[in-house]
């Protein structure tokens, strides 16, 4: 049986650390940020580590590489 391919959407949007762990990029920062607190948005550069229930499911798509 011929290896499975990585999903593309899943390729562009997350990464793995060297742990194996799956990093995201954080919600909530594409509009509407004259809501938000000065605290929220300086809490939400950058990447995260998305939660182990959803990065079982991602990894489903993603760690055929």
């Amino acid at each position: 049986m011929p290896k499975m391919k990585t999903k593309s959407s899943a390729k562009k949007r997350f990464r793995l650390t060297a742990s194996g762990k799956i990093k995201m990029g954080q919600a909530g920062k594409r509009h509407g940020m004259r809501k938000r607190t000065n605290k929220f948005l300086s809490n939400a550069r950058g990447m995260t580590i998305m939660h182990p229930s959803d990065a079982k499911r991602v990894s489903a798509y993603f760690l055929h590489v």
